[in-house]
């Protein structure tokens, strides 16, 4: 039974099987899941389809299939690759202040691509009602890349003693992410720097600095 409830888009009728032991080709990976994110801002989810999606991306359904058994897994999918390019691990801001660090994770984007994001958001949201495991899936693709990011900047401010040792950081890192994917798919309003500000100003370095005292006895 497809998980996305839709027979006509969870197996390739009359499609090339999978050959057992047969390498699947990656190369046009980044291609496909652009074409999905497209076709999602054009018709939405429930009237998405493979084909759709393989004739914009100009491949073969087989192809899709191979790689993606249901459209609900290919949604899934296209969302994180459009979110896996605006945080890096790797390359997060080291200010030496916690609140400069928590702003500079925020990149301006386009009036157009703010529209795209939001029209994106909206076509996945009926997507994870339908489902607890989609649901899950689009929570880790959309929200705990920037709650992870979140909380390496926390816990390197308390390292260097900016925040108290007992600020709650694995809940306080998850504050701002949820409250973003919240407006984007509810509220379908766009996540923009005065709303950034507001939520690290007045909620979230209040709640870590505001930390209750190390009980005695206690090793931080």
């Amino acid at each position: 039974m497809p998980r996305d409830g839709d027979t006509r888009d969870c197996a390739p009728p009359g499609g090339e099987p999978a050959r057992p032991g047969r390498r699947l080709d990656r190369s046009r990976d980044a291609d496909i899941l652009d074409a999905t994110l497209a076709v999602l801002v054009d018709v939405g989810f429930a009237r998405l389809t493979m084909d759709m999606v393989a004739a914009r991306a100009k491949a073969g359904k087989a192809t899709l299939y191979r790689r993606w058994p249901s459209k609900s897994e290919l949604v899934i999918d296209a969302v994180a690759h459009m979110k896996r390019g605006q945080v890096d691990l790797g390359r997060l801001p080291d200010t030496g202040s916690l609140r400069d660090d928590l702003l500079g994770l925020f990149t301006p984007q386009s009036a157009e691509e703010d529209e795209r994001r939001l029209k994106v958001m909206a076509g996945l949201a009926s997507l994870l009602a339908q489902d607890r495991a989609l649901a899950d899936a689009g929570v880790a693709a959309i929200v705990q890349p920037w709650v992870e990011a979140h909380r390496v900047l926390m816990r390197r401010a308390a390292d260097r003693g900016e925040i108290p040792a007992t600020a709650d950081i694995d809940t306080l890192s998850q504050v701002i992410p949820s409250l973003a994917a919240y407006r984007a798919l509810v509220q379908r309003k766009p996540f923009d720097r005065d709303f950034l500000v507001s939520m690290v100003d007045g909620v979230v370095l209040p709640a870590l600095r505001n930390a209750p005292p190390l009980a005695a006895g206690h090793a931080p």
